[in-house]
């Protein structure tokens, strides 16, 4: 059974955490103990009926004490497939965890109010969402019950979003009318809606394709050399880490990045057992033909398949710090288990998350700003472009001093 890892996003109160709730509630992934405390809680709050965002309600209390509002995850399954959805705040000043959250996801689902219609808040993450190079968006009109479950609403919505999906280039873009409260077209068609045709969001959730556009270059990283240097596997050495794609066979001719050196595999275990043949996701240990001086964060890649290697990059940054991103700031720069120094040499331009406008950055970027910068790393990056492999295009900026992160980077 395969995981589709999905984020909601939209603006306060549109009904994020109800949607949830409700995909929770009427997929029965509710244990019998967190239903009780469910009703009792609703009882508290003289609620009508269960208030199924009391299950994400924690976010909420957060807020209150001042805490710092990161990205919720949840966890449910059908007997179609499994689910993890990343639930992201709906305040502009937390959009930086929307980023972080919608990174790692395979699809977007963004909720419409359908009494306040497409709004800015809508505009910024379906920007994010093309800024992160997302395949598929599902827009869901939400508080269907509140128009009358109008046609014409539902329909002038989803002329509003056709424009901007045609500007960002969203693709596949499809559309739900819903009600998360009644449990309208969420797992089961709506009887108050017969003039819509389509699937219930579930069931779009549990059939959506996601993998059609895999990134099918071999591509693997070293996280950990091992040698354990006993009597028995005195001349052991192997390669452990996870391929990241493509897949790997006995015999396959390969070069190490960055050394550029080309050598062969002898080898390839998995759980200790020796297979002829490994794929992505797996977690391999590789053997090699010749003794190489490798470390980690070193690259396997099929000899004439090579990423790009360079000490100058392009890339595109979300700013997760207080303090400025300025020209000639010195960070550290995380690149899967690869960290390398990088001096910023360049800011090239700001990006308007409202209307995708570019512009010339004067003075320091500040927190949320998305921005096109010019990096000079330390030794030679290996990367491929986040448009086409996520996995190997995205790398996080660190502050050498406080050691957290400041910056979320999509490499070019």
């Amino acid at each position: 059974m395969d995981i589709l890892r999905f984020i909601t996003a939209g603006s306060v109160d549109d009904g994020k955490s109800t949607l949830i709730g409700r995909l929770l509630y009427d997929s029965k992934s509710i244990l019998a103990d967190q239903l009780e405390a469910l009703e009792k809680q609703s009882r508290n709050k003289n609620a009508d009926g269960i208030d199924l965002a009391i299950l994400t309600d924690g976010l909420r209390a957060e807020r209150e004490q001042g805490i710092t509002i990161d990205v919720a995850y949840r966890y449910f399954s059908t007997p179609k497939r499994k689910f993890i959805i990343a639930d992201a705040p709906g305040h502009v000043q937390y959009t930086r965890n929307m980023i972080t959250g919608a990174s790692n996801s395979d699809l977007i689902v963004i909720l419409v109010d359908a009494r306040n219609g497409v709004i800015e808040q809508t505009r910024r993450h379906s920007i994010i969402a093309s800024l992160l190079n997302m395949k598929k968006v599902a827009v869901a009109i939400n508080k269907m019950d509140l128009v009358g479950y109008s046609e014409d609403a539902y329909n002038q919505i989803k002329k509003d979003y056709q424009e901007i999906a045609e500007r960002l280039g969203l693709k596949d873009v499809t559309y739900f009318p819903i009600s998360a409260f009644a449990g309208d077209n969420i797992v089961n068609p709506s009887e108050n809606m017969p003039w819509y045709s389509g699937q219930p969001l579930l069931d779009y959730l549990e059939t959506v394709e996601i993998n059609e556009d895999h990134f099918e270059q071999p591509r693997f990283q070293v996280q950990y050399v091992i040698r354990p240097q006993t009597e028995e596997l005195h001349d052991y050495r192997g390669y452990a880490g996870p391929i990241i794609s493509g897949t790997y066979q006995k015999g396959d001719r390969i070069t190490i990045l960055p050394q550029n050196i080309e050598t062969t595999i002898t080898k390839i275990e998995i759980a200790g057992k020796e297979v002829e043949e490994a794929f992505a996701p797996q977690p391999v240990v590789l053997h090699i033909e010749d003794d190489i001086d490798i470390s980690r964060g070193d690259f396997f890649v099929r000899t004439g398949k090579l990423p790009k290697e360079d000490r100058n990059v392009e890339a595109l940054v979300c700013w997760l710090d207080k303090k400025e991103l300025n020209e000639g700031n010195k960070y550290l720069l995380q690149h899967r288990s690869r960290i390398l120094k990088a001096i910023v040499k360049e800011i090239e331009y700001k990006i308007d998350v409202n209307t995708l406008e570019k512009s010339f950055a004067e003075g320091g970027i500040k927190l949320n700003e998305i921005v096109k910068i010019r990096l000079k790393t330390s030794s030679p990056l290996v990367f491929d472009d986040f448009k086409d492999c996520a996995a190997t295009g995205s790398a996080i900026l660190i502050d050498e001093t406080s050691n957290a992160t400041v910056g979320a980077v999509m490499l070019q």
